[in-house]
């Protein structure tokens, strides 16, 4: 017994039971994750990395994301080519092989995005805590540092674990007005690195094109609810330049590390 159909959420938690979707962990998860999972980075592990928290790096994500598991750096070099770095928090340091944590993600596969919630394929703890790339905190980090030049070719590349400190939440829409001539005060330190990737991202995509690259970016229906999880609207999701700029950078870091292996 689920509730009645009117009740709110109801008609989402029928479709969850319908495919058989596990909202909670396993108790065994939680005391594993209780007892090996930190709140704060271990230090320990800090002579094993390289230390880019002097480096600026900011994450862009939707207004409403919890979990930021990409944040990119960017410069311009003196022999006029780009640095492009791409950090990807380090699950893997985390989720260890063949524990309770790392059994229960294989079983899930992935995290699930529903109309009003996701359902994690790692418990809060990880996946918006440790393993989320939040501004002003150490976080332990994957990355593919790129130089890029000034056709797009990647001419040297560097991957590596890394510990990276990021200077800005930024969103999507935050980006795209500043890019649009807007004036956000808080984000001034970071403006001329959002022009940097548009020259940067445009750079790239040119390049794609070229290649024959297909454009599979079709309309998609954004789905807004209330408290009580009645549909207030459908509107069209709106993709400004910032959202392609981060398809750009990660199209950019999955070709180099498929080729790097």
């Amino acid at each position: 017994i689920l509730g009645h159909k009117n009740d709110p959420g109801v008609d989402i938690l029928s479709i969850i039971k319908a495919h058989d979707i596990t909202i909670d962990f396993p108790d065994e998860v939680y005391e594993y994750i209780e007892k090996n999972i930190p709140d704060e980075i271990d230090p320990n592990d800090l002579k094993n990395r390289v230390d880019l928290r002097d480096t600026f790096i900011v994450t862009i994500d939707g207004d409403d994301a919890k979990d930021l598991d990409d944040a990119i750096s960017l410069r311009k070099l003196d022999n006029g080519h780009y640095e492009l770095g791409v950090h990807i928090a380090d699950v893997s340091y985390y989720v260890r092989e063949n524990t309770p944590l790392d059994k229960e993600a294989v079983k899930r596969g992935t995290s699930i995005y529903l109309v009003d919630r996701v359902i994690p394929m790692l418990p809060h703890k990880l996946s918006n805590g440790i393993c989320s790339l939040n501004e002003g905190v150490d976080r332990y980090t994957i990355s593919c540092i790129m130089e890029l030049d000034e056709k797009g070719k990647v001419v040297d590349h560097k991957i590596l674990p890394t510990v990276i400190h990021s200077n800005h939440r930024m969103t999507y829409n935050n980006v795209n007005r500043i890019i649009n001539g807007e004036d956000l005060p808080e984000y001034r330190d970071a403006k001329d690195l959002f022009f940097l990737m548009k020259e940067v991202a445009g750079i790239l995509h040119e390049k794609r094109k070229k290649r024959g690259s297909i454009d599979f970016d079709t309309n998609e229906a954004k789905i807004l609810v209330d408290e009580n999880g009645h549909v207030e609207d459908i509107t069209l999701r709106q993709r400004g330049e910032s959202e392609h700029f981060i398809e750009e950078f990660m199209l950019c870091a999955n070709e180099t590390v498929a080729e790097h292996f």
